[in-house]
């Protein structure tokens, strides 16, 4: 018989004491996707055989992304009952000084560290002092970089699954969905849309079968975050689907993941896996009434199955494709039950809006635009990764405060923000606030919380072309507006490039997107067209240079770089 929370609670916080003020040091390594590929392993290799050469005896943990992507491979190192002390850019060579000075000396290595949490050693600076690290309020990357993935106590111990135990035993279902309601929480994948009223429609039907489906196929150019929570704390993504479950009395709950995406499949399966082995899957969860199975689903290598429909389609083993609508998935969804599908972002919100109260969540933020954004900012800036700061604050101090500027001196030109099918803004937007409806009525979105900056040297038109040919590679071709709009967009674009265009192209590609507006299935013909649309309304001279003048401003259009002849399709 499964242990009861209090119980398993206390066996949990006696681990995590033993951790990090027992009697050895411990030692955490950063191996989310950008920790392996700047050599990780390599490092943890060396951590090793250091340890083992100077007979130190340390616990050497392999966790998921601090947010600090630019200082991979990142290590920290916690003496019992001490600060963690951060060390950034490791390499193998680095990690036998690190362990001779630190671990076994007792003396952090100021020359080689980043920082340290609280009061930290002379010579190394606070956390809240990093690069990215001031204006940061983490709620669902809370326990990123922090704990192992791979072990729940972990997560337990530092207060999860206090909220799926306090909605089944304090809480009806009813109440769970309406503190979902009050906090405001929105739709984290894209569209925003409010998780409340969305999961109202699910709790009305009356159906003895209903899904929850979670959507980590993210194929986003730029955008990361869904991957890194996984790979991070995968655990705030189950018990997250499990009071999406319980508050609108769904029966089973399915991740979705693409393949290939190995350490966010691996970290998801084990979490699935614990969490039935603990009692909280399964039949009767923490001794309730309620009841509730969960699996990992696969897609293959495609972009638009991150459509909620086409995602459905998928897990049913057919080919990635839009349905129509009606009927909308929560009346006829996956197996023609009854359907929900939200975001990974927003599934990993929900224990600490059920823990803290709707009220709480909906406090930090911005209008409408309640809570947090996990931001992944890559591009000409200082400092790249993965960071949550609250809504409502500039895309200045975003690029200016969090990612450090624009390096070697250079200006920023221009953001593009919400994924390929998102918006370019120039410069001059800098004072808009992150705000999900600021950010559209601007002409962008802040989509899966991808934003790239690019600098003086970056063409906007071969950039534009450049989006448009991810998107149409990556059209399903369902529909023949998307299918051909977005080669004939391609094919367009090309020509302007080469500075071969003429004056009748800019309607030409208008016409072109208002037709793929309004005959597509889903948002990637719909919303296909706004990149350019975009780019036009902030960057209409280059675009006339390159067609009037027949010269690129920045002298990168010479040559075509992409054809439509390429597609798959």
């Amino acid at each position: 018989m499964p242990a009861s929370f209090p119980e398993l609670q206390a066996e949990a916080q006696r681990r995590w004491q033993e951790l990090t003020a027992g009697s050895q040091p411990w030692i955490r390594v950063g191996a989310a996707l950008c920790g392996k590929a700047a050599g990780s392993d390599a490092v943890v290799a060396a951590l090793n055989n250091s340890l083992e050469r100077h007979g130190v005896k340390a616990t050497v943990s392999e966790v998921g992304c601090f947010g600090l992507c630019y200082a991979e491979p990142l290590v920290d190192v916690q003496l019992p009952g001490g600060p963690r002390v951060f060390y950034g850019n490791v390499t193998p060579e680095m990690a036998d000084e690190i362990v001779a000075s630190h671990v076994a000396g007792g003396q952090p290595a100021p020359a080689l560290a980043l920082g340290s949490l609280g009061d930290g050693p002379s010579g190394i600076s606070s956390i809240n002092q990093l690069p990215m690290k001031a204006k940061e309020v983490r709620i669902a990357l809370r326990n990123a970089g922090t704990i192992d993935p791979s072990d729940i106590h972990q997560y337990i111990a530092t207060g999860g699954y206090s909220a799926l135990h306090k909605g089944l035993t304090q809480m009806t279902a009813a109440d769970v969905l309406e503190q979902v309601n009050v906090s405001g929480l929105r739709g984290r994948g894209g569209a925003a849309f409010p998780t409340g009223n969305k999961w109202r429609f699910l709790a009305g039907s009356k159906a003895p079968v209903k899904y929850i489906l979670c959507n980590c196929e993210e194929g986003d150019p730029g955008a990361f975050n869904d991957k890194g929570i996984l790979e991070s704390d995968p655990f705030t993504v189950v018990e997250g689907i499990t009071l999406a479950g319980y508050a609108t009395g769904a029966s089973h709950g399915y991740i979705f993941i693409r393949h290939g995406h190995e350490g966010p499949v691996r970290r998801a399966q084990q979490a699935v896996r614990q969490a039935y082995d603990l009692g909280l899957l399964g039949k009767n969860i923490l001794g309730s009434s309620f009841s509730f199975e969960m699996e990992v689903a696969f897609t293959g290598d495609s972009y638009v199955a991150g459509e909620e429909t086409a995602l459905m389609e998928a897990i049913e083993g057919k080919r990635s494709m839009p349905r129509f609508r009606p009927p909308f998935p929560a009346q006829s969804g996956l197996f023609a039950k009854p359907t929900n599908i939200n975001n990974v972002k927003t599934m990993a919100y929900v224990p600490e809006v059920v823990a803290r109260g709707g009220q709480w969540f909906a406090g930090i933020g911005h209008d409408k635009s309640t809570g947090t954004a996990i931001l992944c900012l890559s591009g000409a800036v200082q400092y790249t990764g993965m960071v949550e700061v609250p809504l409502g604050i500039t895309l200045k101090e975003v690029i200016y405060d969090v990612a450090g500027g624009i390096p070697s001196g250079k200006k920023l030109k221009l953001l593009q923000t919400g994924g390929p099918l998102g918006g370019v803004l120039g410069a001059d937007k800098l004072d808009l606030k992150l705000d999900f409806d600021l950010l559209r009525a601007a002409g962008a979105i802040l989509g899966s919380g991808g934003i790239i900056a690019a600098d003086e040297d970056a063409c906007v038109v071969d950039l534009t072309r450049a989006i448009i040919a991810f998107c149409q590679y990556e059209s399903c071709g369902k529909c023949f507006p998307c299918r051909m709009g977005m080669s004939h967009l391609l094919e367009v674009l090309e020509r302007i490039c080469r500075l071969e265009g003429g004056p009748e192209d800019l309607a030409l590609m208008r016409n072109i997107g208002e037709n793929m507006q309004a005959g597509s299935l889903c948002g990637h013909g719909q919303l296909g067209f706004n990149p350019v649309s975009s780019a036009l309304r902030y960057f209409g001279p280059e675009f006339d240079a390159h067609i009037k003048e027949h010269r690129c401003p920045t002298g990168r259009c010479r040559e075509p770089r992409f054809s439509p002849s390429r597609s798959r399709r």
